[in-house]
């Protein structure tokens, strides 16, 4: 019962409003079915065919979100039942999560990624390229995706003043987004940011959404 006081703990420090995606990656549906028992239904996978998996084996009314990266020719795999995928790092992308969403008669909600950390192993957008997208005549027809908000992943590093700022300015850019483009958009609201080693400090910066994996499993099982 150790994951179930782990999640209860950090459900405990989260501020209100701020949703907790259990990240199982690598972690048996047993454990997730644990914590399930205990009344949490919201988890997150970074590997597609992992996901699959765990959705086919375990209750239908979770809500799985796809939190790694995402390749284009592995959408269809969950266009038929994710609930949000973070890492939209292309317009491509974007493109092909809408005409599978169809297939399915569905909206599926997307964030976009934003490239903020350091780091050139991140994946994401820059802001000049979600500009160019938003302008794009093609956009408008976009209509099985929704755009609720921004996904960032900080640089990996014990200077959590860079993270801070790094998630301050993941912060300014949904603000701007917001103002410029989503202004009377209710559903463009979220901004997931912040993991088991920093979401502390995303939530002090605004983060709506937290995916925290090894403090509430314990270290991932990679044999």
């Amino acid at each position: 019962m150790e994951i179930v006081e782990n999640l209860n703990t950090i459900k405990s420090s989260l501020k209100e409003g701020v949703k907790l995606v259990a990240v199982s990656k690598t972690k048996p549906a047993e454990d997730i079915l644990l914590l399930y028992n205990n009344g949490h239904k919201v988890f997150g996978e970074n590997k597609v065919q992992e996901l699959v998996d765990k959705y086919e084996k375990l209750p239908k009314d979770i809500e799985w979100h796809m939190i790694g990266h995402l390749q284009s020719n592995k959408v269809k795999y969950i266009a038929s039942f994710v609930e949000l995928i973070h890492g939209v790092d292309s317009y491509k992308l974007l493109k092909i999560i809408d005409k599978e969403a169809k297939k399915y008669k569905r909206i599926v909600k997307c964030l976009l990624q934003i490239h903020i950390a350091e780091e050139e192993t991140k994946f994401g957008f820059d802001m000049q390229e979600i500009d160019q997208m938003l302008a794009d005549r093609e956009f408008i027809n976009l209509n099985s995706v929704k755009i609720c908000g921004l996904m960032g992943m900080a640089t990996f590093t014990d200077n959590y003043d860079v993270v801070r700022h790094e998630f301050k300015n993941l912060k300014k850019y949904f603000t701007q987004l917001k103002n410029n483009y989503f202004y009377n958009f209710d559903s463009f609201k979220e901004l997931s940011m912040g993991m088991s080693d920093d979401y502390p400090i995303a939530i002090e910066e605004g983060s709506t959404i937290v995916r925290i994996g090894s403090s509430i499993f314990g270290s991932r099982n990679y044999n």
